[in-house]
């Protein structure tokens, strides 16, 4: 097969120039205020882990357990009676 009849798609990984578009004022503007939501995000996360770690912290110098029983995820008693399904059987 001869080169010149090529798909262009097939040619040899020839890089091309990096388009540059510029910024539009409402576009800086977005970027702006992505950048302050995600900074205010991470301040809210640091400030709970802050609070929960004092609490923890709290409760461990009071020396009393997290948890007074065990918890479970099935509640106490006989399980209920269920048909069986068709799928089931």
């Amino acid at each position: 097969m001869n080169d010149e009849h090529a798909h262009p798609a097939e040619a040899p990984n020839v890089e091309t120039p990096p388009v540059v578009r510029p910024l539009s004022t409402f576009g800086f503007l977005l970027y702006i205020l992505h950048g302050a939501g995600v900074a205010l995000g991470l301040c809210l996360l640091w400030g709970l882990e802050a609070v929960r770690n004092n609490f923890f912290r709290l409760l461990d110098r009071m020396n009393i357990k997290a948890r007074v029983r065990k918890a479970s995820a099935f509640p106490p008693g006989q399980p209920r009676k269920r048909p069986l399904t068709e799928a089931s059987r």
